[in-house]
């Protein structure tokens, strides 16, 4: 039985609760939240213990779970891996790329699993491509959510950007070449909407845009590769594929095209995408990783990577306000 102890449990940090509470051979040792009210509520809801300190909780757990505010990342992953636990923290990985530093080295040399909660990695629609070879050359996002005062204790690139940062940092093996970045801080005292065009050594290009400060919400992906254009609505969970026409290719519409070399026959799928709860399964992952000893799911240099890429962004646009 796998003892998981819980910090910060907030907006985000009820839905890990509920989904602790579904994974098999867990059991939730109690929780550290320094508000009284939200501590209060959680007791009358969950019947779960509430440790008076970080220490406490620690020592009476196997895993900590992190869902307090980023600027709390640090200390608690540090006073978790110090003691040998496994831990999971919310992204960002970390409040400054020192802090992030020092967490992937206490990592390493403590042998514990750490996962970062990028939790797109396991969104159904993104998972339904896992069959198909992605290759994207040209990589068009656009995020967009509406205003909420939750979650501006960091910018629209460490809040909403970071997650499709992960998400080509996955996709695409080659380093990153060159950052052009713009952002504006309109609500809030951080870029509160940014457009970033990322450049790879392989000459592969992303554009992506972030705002929170939408009249709606969108998450979509556009990926395009030789021969293929691949489409993910992360919000909407739906995928397709539009893409010249193989003899493998099965349950597709077709239709014929004329180009200067011919008829081509172009395919158009949409893969399943099977109903799933994205913070279940990668709460599940974790588990599995600690219990199979195998590598997390969404390690501490992905998430560590992903950190510096925004972090990158930032200085960007730092640098032209400042200019």
């Amino acid at each position: 039985m796998l003892r998981v102890g819980v910090f910060g449990v907030g907006h985000l940090g009820k839905f890990h609760l509920n989904n602790w509470k579904e994974i098999n051979d867990v059991t939730l040792t109690g929780f550290y939240d320094p508000d009284d009210a939200t501590s209060a509520d959680v007791i009358s809801k969950y019947g779960l213990k509430r440790f008076d300190t970080v220490d406490s909780l620690l020592d009476e757990c196997d895993a900590a779970d992190i869902i307090a505010p980023t600027s709390f990342h640090y200390d608690l992953c540090k006073t978790a891996i110090t003691k040998g636990k496994h831990v999971f923290v919310e992204k960002p990985l970390a409040n400054t790329m020192d802090e992030a530093r020092e967490l992937v080295k206490l990592a390493k040399e403590a042998n514990i699993k750490f996962q970062v909660g990028h939790v797109e990695r396991f969104n159904p629609a993104f998972l339904s491509l896992k069959g198909i070879a992605l290759e994207p050359m040209f990589i068009e996002v656009h995020r967009l959510a509406q205003f909420n005062p939750r979650g501006t204790d960091v910018s629209v690139i460490l809040d909403l950007m970071i997650h499709d940062i992960d998400i080509i940092l996955s996709l695409i093996n080659s380093n990153v070449k060159s950052i052009s970045a713009n952002g504006v801080a309109v609500m809030s005292d951080t870029p509160d909407i940014a457009n970033v065009r990322i450049e790879f050594d392989n000459s592969c290009v992303a554009n992506l845009t972030s705002s929170r400060i939408s009249m709606k919400k969108m998450r979509k992906m556009r990926l395009f590769q030789k021969d293929a254009y691949i489409g993910i609505d992360f919000l909407e969970k739906k995928t397709e594929v539009i893409k010249l026409n193989t003899p493998a290719d099965k349950n597709v519409f077709t239709f014929d095209i004329e180009t200067n070399n011919g008829k081509k026959t172009i395919a158009i799928a949409n893969p399943v995408v099977e109903d799933g709860n994205a913070i279940k399964m990668e709460l599940q992952a974790f588990y599995n990783a600690i219990v199979n000893n195998t590598k997390t799911a969404v390690t501490v240099i992905d998430g560590f990577r992903a950190m510096d890429v925004a972090h990158q962004i930032l200085e960007k646009i730092g640098h032209k306000h400042a200019g």
